[in-house]
């Protein structure tokens, strides 16, 4: 099991791209080809994931061994997770400063940007279908609906900071959903 453990997060270390709201999609198909997670724990680990301290990819890593394999399996999780990072950052990061003004590059970075936004949107779709859209559109479905809604509306336009717009809709679903 802690083998499959690190193959896996070292697979999806090596082969996402995009930061930790990219990798949900990739994540999500692993966890659920293993069967270590059924949709509900997986939407509830990442709202967890997204707000403990550190990226949402490590600290998925992390929950995902832990439930798979306790303390053992968040380590070799985290592990496999990591290494692949570490290994291409570190090969990378030569080669940009050897390259960063040859137009193949420049051209190459312009292409990857779209995809990691489609990654985003994507993962926004997966986490509310499988958050939200559960059921019926009850009342419960549409507060959940309009909480979004507030809390996109009070970072995009009020610029508030994502901690603080966390803990509002925290605070929020204490009254509402008691």
């Amino acid at each position: 099991m802690l083998i499959e453990l690190f193959v896996t997060f070292f697979k999806i270390g090596l082969f996402s791209f995009g930061g930790g709201y990219a990798m949900i999609p990739v994540i999500e198909h692993e966890v659920g080809l293993h069967g270590w997670m059924g949709t509900g724990d997986f939407s509830e680990m990442i709202v967890l994931a997204g707000m403990a301290p550190g990226s949402l990819a490590m600290n998925s890593a992390v929950f995902v061994g832990y439930h798979v394999g306790g303390v053992l399996g968040a380590i070799v999780a985290l592990l496999g997770m990591v290494l692949p990072s570490l290994i291409l950052v570190m090969l990378v990061t030569a080669l940009i400063f050897r390259m960063h003004k040859h137009p193949l590059y420049k051209s190459a970075l312009y292409g990857l940007k779209p995809i990691i936004i489609g990654l985003i949107v994507y993962a926004a779709i997966r986490f509310a279908d499988g958050s939200m859209f559960v059921g019926q559109w009850d009342g419960h479905t549409i507060s959940l609906i309009v909480i979004s809604l507030c809390a996109l509306l009070a970072l995009v336009r009020f610029k508030l900071h994502p901690v603080m717009v966390m803990a509002l809709s925290g605070v929020v679903g204490v009254f509402l959903y008691q």
